[in-house]
């Protein structure tokens, strides 16, 4: 065989926009491992790729639109979700699939996350939790543990964080899940999932920011973080969501914890307008 004349291949070059790279994560990121299972998650589950859409935010996940080979939309500041709606109530047989941070989803973002979940729009929340602000300073954010230390609580974070989860749960969620970057098999087999799932679903992906708050809290590099969210991670699928808050002193509950079902938006929505105008679903939404 002769090596110069072999060319490199990633499994998932076909899906990643290489004319985009090298990327803007920072050496032993997960973003990227999020990224990854996402990406085969969609090649297991054989959805036809030309009817998926990624939608994401500002921040460091927020960057995943511009370099996935899919439709998709790199949104303003906590507005992924709106856009996504919008997406899915036009064009109801897509799917629509939002991934973007802690800050985006759950700090400016917040409101929006709350009624779509309400509203139980047909969409996949998948959340890169990295515990604080990683694209503007590595600033607390809502989701920042209790008593962490980041550039702006350098004596440690006095504000509760979200458990969200336990939020997505209240709020209406049909599908709720948590996993580490350090269960990549299991977070793609849920991912799969979720891709199946009619209503609003969101996963959790917690993937702590290693140049600053693995830092600061003095987590270590990105094997040692590894490390640490296997050995302090302890499965308990089905768990109330209450009962999963991360605490700095805790261990990290992961799994499933919620599959329900509940009438969604956009299906009702049609279907209204089906019993009001006797149009079909492909009428309506091809203008006829």
């Amino acid at each position: 065989m002769n090596f110069e004349d072999h060319e490199e291949t990633h499994p998932l070059d076909n899906l990643i926009l290489s004319e985009r790279m090298p990327h803007i994560w920072c050496p032993g990121c997960g973003i990227g491992i999020v990224l990854n299972c996402y990406l085969r998650a969609l090649i297991e589950s054989n959805i036809d790729l030309n009817n998926v859409v990624v939608v994401s935010g500002i921040g460091c996940t927020g960057r995943i639109a511009n370099y996935v080979a899919l439709d998709s939309f790199h949104t303003t500041h906590g507005r992924a979700i709106p856009i996504a709606m919008g997406v899915k109530i036009v064009k109801p047989n897509l799917k629509v699939v939002v991934i973007s941070g802690d800050g985006d989803l759950f700090a400016i973002g917040g409101n929006h996350f709350i009624h779509a979940a309400r509203r139980n729009v047909d969409l996949l929340v998948i959340c890169v939790n990295n515990f604080n602000y990683g694209m503007t300073g590595g600033q607390v954010g809502p989701t920042t543990p209790f008593q962490s230390v980041t550039t702006t609580t350098p004596y440690g974070n006095i504000e509760h964080p979200f458990n969200l989860p336990y939020l997505a749960t209240a709020a209406g969620a049909v599908f709720v899940a948590r996993w580490t970057i350090a269960q990549p098999f299991a977070l793609i087999k849920t991912i799969k999932k979720a891709l199946q799932k009619s209503g609003f679903s969101f996963i959790e992906v917690i993937a702590p920011c290693i140049t600053l708050y693995a830092r600061y809290n003095r987590l270590g590099g990105p094997s040692e973080v590894l490390k640490y969210l296997l050995q302090n991670s302890v499965i308990k699928n089905g768990i109330d969501p209450a009962l999963v808050d991360i605490d700095k002193d805790k261990k990290i509950i992961v799994g499933e914890f919620i599959d329900r079902d509940r009438p969604e938006l956009v299906k009702e929505l049609y279907r209204i307008i089906k019993e009001q105008s006797g149009l079909e679903l492909k009428s309506i939404v091809s203008g006829g």
